[in-house]
């Protein structure tokens, strides 16, 4: 296989099949990035990752207090994940992801950021189910039932209304909002990152079950559109 292209992993997994390969852009000055594709579609890119970094940057920047424990929902690549650990407030983080490959590749070392995340005392990574644990009674963490976070971030759906299963359609209603915050101690915080611009409907029913929503644009270089993109990052706040 050429240098400029390599496969590093295929699983086949209740989602689809699942790729992790590296490669190098030579329209990038050989510029090496790593790609997740799953079924047909691009998952992530390692050339994109600003947006992921600002979730957690955004989600951890008014939290009050110290010591924060907080859940990442959502693997990936491991951008929002590094960015969570940067903050020296954080005592704790719980990154749940539905895929296990997604997990092994970094505890294998074939995901870039892997051996700093997993070489962190910090990190604790749990295959499950985000949206499952969200709205059950017990929690995010199955080994302290009813255990509360400061805040939790969340990039798996490309957006509330791109989903990458129609099972986690619930998830993003009021009921579903609303069974998430449970999770939060008072004043803790719930974000999300989101490839489409911001949805008013959205952001009311987050209002609705948090003290106080927002919605942030982030753009960030595209180097391959030769100009400029955008997402969104929600964060909603709980009461005192």
């Amino acid at each position: 296989m050429s240098r400029d292209f390599e496969e590093l992993d295929f699983q086949e997994t209740p989602l689809g099949a699942l790729i992790l390969r590296r490669r190098r852009m030579l329209s990038l000055g050989g510029l090496e990035i790593y790609e997740v594709k799953l079924g047909d579609a691009f998952l992530m890119s390692s050339l994109f990752h600003e947006v992921e970094e600002a979730l957690a940057h955004r989600g951890l920047a008014d939290l009050k207090g110290t010591h924060w424990d907080v859940v990442v929902g959502g693997l990936g690549l491991g951008y929002t994940a590094r960015a969570a650990l940067a903050n020296r407030e954080v005592a704790s983080l719980l990154v749940i992801d539905a895929l296990q490959p997604v997990i092994d590749w970094h505890q294998r070392g074939l995901a870039p950021l892997g051996p700093e995340l997993m070489g962190d005392p910090r990190t604790r990574m749990l295959q499950a189910d985000f949206f499952a644990r969200a709205q059950s009674v017990d929690g995010f963490d199955p080994e302290q039932p009813g255990r509360r976070f400061h805040a939790v971030l969340l990039d798996i759906d490309h957006s509330p209304r791109s989903l990458l299963h129609e099972g986690n359609a619930t998830f993003y209603q009021a009921e579903g909002l609303r069974a998430l915050a449970a999770h939060l101690y008072p004043g803790g915080v719930f974000a999300l990152w989101s490839d489409d611009p911001p949805d008013d409907e959205f952001l009311s029913l987050l209002g609705g079950a948090f003290a106080n929503a927002r919605a942030h644009i982030v753009t960030f270089a595209n180097p391959l559109l030769e100009g400029e993109s955008a997402s969104t990052v929600y964060v909603a706040e709980k009461g005192e």
